[in-house]
């Protein structure tokens, strides 16, 4: 006998009126939820979430991927962009976690090099500063031979100056140079969710799960609410994997699971590049505390990060950076960087996320580990923790546990992620035919075939084509502005006041696909300006600071 367990998920429920995006595909989606059995149902529209429906549909599982609010709306957004090893974790012995990412961040490069590039990363030696050039070398060494390179190396203290102008802490004596990737989060995702519904799997964003169907003890469904609608469905399935990152918890309650996950808010600046031109990346231990922050070149901006904190606020709530994140991060720039004398006017947007760390008892927040966790609660697969760097291990370790419900085998494989990107016009610099490929991958030549000139310009102050804006509304399931402005593309991030300034030539590039009448538009940009104060501006009581 089957029956409901409801969980409340925090997503909306009553309809949203007046959406017209893509309703025919949309709608054409919607009538699959409950018209046959899934193989898998797979919550959560991140990282995880998007990896494990990219493994499972590669290898011809019937995947269902549905996600509560926007696709990389939580942690994969609003993470510090870095695809890295884990450096830090060799420090706490965490020899496994940083083997894998290193691995894992040598494959992504190597498979999608357009969009997760090197960043050579400088970490300044101060005499009487932690940690010492010979024990952070020992360290780099072995960092490279797990990667099996050979790319840092001592610059001495004129050719570090060279490197990094302006870059002055006291009693400055040289710097280790290292190399790492970052990448767009939010767009990696996207690219990862492309490859899953290449191999089959249905995505929807806005689809929130409302409870788990129960059947002699064992998951076999999953009760959902389309967000636009109000409509529910009752979906039956195989097996589901629970790839909601923080809110895991929360979904686990159906089964009894106890609570695992200790929140960590990771909170970031973003300052104008003119105001903080750094080439390198800026990798330094905190004077306060000796925690790792860093600054680095990204997206035509430069990125200061991330600070480490239990996030005690409602999860369903964005997060938001507080004044002492501010502070604590202007210090730590400032040490390195004396003369640039960084304010928090100087700042043109802030970001926070949650990530999912599982709780292992440790008092530091800094110090708890970052390895993923997997397991099997009555068939309510969880994959929660871990790594932005290593989502398709941990995919892997959530389908191999799936599987023995599913029915279908699944083989560990080192099989490509990403369909290569075809040619693209030879006209196009080449700065332009790497944007779009690191944007829309094998689409690329599609989505910008009947592209113009005025196109392919980059708006101001950003390395982001104008076309980007478009195709996003036409093609990637844009249903808030904030979808468009803020994942789709990092403008609400890139640009002061969230690019509210560009909002007329937005708003003729995207009206005719997103189908939005004139108050549709201004419903959309009052609950646009209302996010963007709230969540990625400053907190309200430094405003009160600018001149």
């Amino acid at each position: 006998m089957m029956h409901t367990n409801d969980i409340s998920t925090g997503a909306p429920t009553e309809p949203v009126h007046g959406l017209r995006q893509a309703q025919g595909e949309r709608s054409l989606k919607l009538a699959q939820l409950d018209a046959q059995t899934w193989d898998l149902v797979v919550i959560g529209g991140g990282i995880s979430g998007a990896g494990v429906a990219q493994q499972a549909a590669r290898q011809g599982w019937r995947v269902l991927l549905i996600e509560q609010r926007d696709f990389a709306w939580g942690t994969s957004s609003r993470s510090s962009k870095l695809v890295h090893g884990g450096l830090r974790y060799l420090k706490e012995g965490d020899l496994k976690t940083t083997l894998h990412s290193v691995r894992e961040r040598q494959r992504l490069m190597q498979e999608a090099p357009e969009l997760i590039e090197p960043q050579s990363f400088l970490f300044s030696n101060c005499l009487g500063r932690k940690p010492g050039r010979w024990l952070f070398q020992t360290g780099l060494v072995l960092y490279d031979l797990m990667a099996g390179l050979s790319s840092h190396f001592w610059a001495d203290l004129p050719t570090t100056q060279t490197l990094a102008p302006g870059l002055n802490p006291p009693r400055m004596r040289g710097a280790l140079v290292f190399q790492d990737a970052k990448t767009d989060d939010a767009r990696l995702v996207w690219r990862v969710l492309m490859q899953a519904q290449r191999d089959g799997a249905v995505l929807l964003n806005y689809v929130a799960a409302q409870g788990l169907k129960l059947d002699t003890g064992r998951v076999a469904g999953v009760t959902v609410q389309d967000a636009l609608t109000g409509q529910a469905y009752t979906v039956r399935t195989k097996a589901v994997i629970n790839a909601t990152g923080a809110w895991a918890d929360r979904l686990r309650q159906a089964v009894s699971g106890k609570p695992m996950l200790r929140p960590l808010r990771g909170s970031h600046l973003v300052l104008p590049f003119w105001r903080l031109p750094v080439a390198q990346a800026i990798s330094l231990m905190h004077p306060k505390d000796g925690r790792p922050v860093f600054l680095y070149p990204w997206e035509g901006a430069t990125l200061i990060g991330t600070t480490d904190l239990d996030h005690r606020a409602e999860l369903d709530v964005e997060a938001s950076i507080t004044p002492q994140e501010v502070d604590y991060l202007i210090e730590a720039v400032n040490d390195q960087f004396p003369a640039a004398a960084l304010r928090p006017v100087d700042v043109s947007a802030c970001y926070a996320g949650v990530r999912p760390v599982v709780d292992d008892g440790k008092g530091a927040a800094s110090q708890a580990a970052r390895d993923h966790v997997v397991l099997d609660e009555s068939g309510l697969i969880t994959l929660t923790g871990g790594k932005l760097t290593t989502f398709r291990l941990m995919a892997q370790d959530a389908l191999a546990l799936a599987a023995p419900h599913v029915g279908q085998a699944f083989a560990k494989d080192d099989g490509v992620i990403f369909t290569p990107v075809g040619a693209l016009n030879p006209r196009w610099s080449a700065s332009v035919r790497h944007r779009l490929a690191a944007r829309y991958g094998y689409r690329a030549g599609e989505l910008s075939q009947h592209a113009s000139e005025a196109d392919l310009q980059t708006i101001a102050g950003t390395q982001t084509l104008w076309l980007e804006l478009s195709v996003a509304a036409q093609f990637e399931a844009v249903v808030h502005l904030d979808d468009l402005l803020l994942r789709r593309t990092r403008l609400g991030i890139l640009l002061p006041r969230g690019g509210l300034d560009h909002l007329a030539r937005i708003r003729a590039l995207c009206q005719p696909h997103l189908h939005w009448d004139n108050a549709r538009w201004q419903s959309e940009i009052e609950r646009y300006q209302a996010l963007i104060a709230a969540h990625y501006q400053l907190p309200p009581s430094m405003l009160d600071q600018a001149p």
